[in-house]
């Protein structure tokens, strides 16, 4: 198991991507710590990840919340080993539409808690540690109406590269993994019924160059990678775990003849 004896904190590592992950690292050996805002999501979770996990119910933008979180992983489990900053919002801000505290939301919630999320844990991460940042293929795609998403998941590449580097002399990696369009609950919203999913899933699946959406367990894969020893000396970098979206943008259904 590659994350034998490691200990993982994620952050909404409730639902979607997240749990996901948790899945995932618990299966690679590591003990993990989950947060996130829904306590019901939480314990249920926790019922799935087994008696070795620890949930912490924290809004990530709290970042008080987040400190005592970080604090009690560190307690329970005696350092940090593996951090992904999974936690994330969506908010729709088109141009002459958009609402200020939708767009302050979603940065603070994607990029101003990622970094206290980080300063909080830095105490406790032990050298040669790994961190994870979640990103997006939005920040590369121009999609109308998400400049806040769009600008915050760019941020987030930005701010690894400045951290992979404060980190270096720990032998701390920082990496980014940035999801495309991925079959997760952030899409609930848009599409509330079966039939409207469904829809929706058609018409992104169109675009995408291998003609369907991501799986949550795809991402958590990755995820697996970058944190384990296998990508030793992999820091500073982004992997799109996207289907072709960012390196293939016409390679989609909808542009086949």
């Amino acid at each position: 198991m590659r994350l034998q004896n490691r200990t993982a904190l994620i952050t909404g590592g409730n639902s979607g991507i997240g749990l996901a992950t948790a899945r995932a690292f618990v299966a690679e050996g590591a003990r993990v710590a989950i947060t996130g805002r829904n306590r019901a999501t939480l314990d249920a979770a926790l019922a799935e990840l087994g008696a070795g996990a620890l949930a912490i119910q924290a809004d990530a933008t709290d970042i008080a919340a987040t400190e005592r979180a970080v604090a009690e992983v560190a307690q329970a489990f005696g350092r940090i080993d593996i951090l992904f900053a999974n936690a994330g919002i969506v908010g729709a801000t088109p141009l002459g539409a958009g609402k200020l505290e939708v767009f302050e939301q979603v940065l603070r919630t994607n990029v101003t808690a990622v970094f206290f999320t980080l300063q909080a844990a830095l105490p406790h991460l032990s050298d040669g540690a790994s961190v994870i940042l979640n990103g997006s293929v939005m920040s590369q795609m121009g999609s109308p109406g998400s400049s806040a998403y769009a600008a915050s998941k760019a941020a987030v590449r930005g701010m690894s590269r400045v951290l992979a580097s404060e980190l270096a002399p720990r032998g701390i990696r920082v990496n980014v993994v940035s999801p495309g369009a991925t079959r997760t609950p952030i899409w609930d919203s848009a599409a509330p019924t079966a039939d409207a999913k469904t829809q929706l899933e058609k018409r992104l699946a169109g675009m995408i160059a291998l003609g369907r959406l991501g799986e949550a367990e795809e991402i958590a894969k990755t995820a697996v990678f970058l944190a384990s020893g296998d990508a030793s000396n992999i820091t500073s970098a982004e992997i799109f775990v996207d289907g072709g979206t960012n390196g293939s943008p016409v390679g989609g259904p909808v542009f086949r003849g």
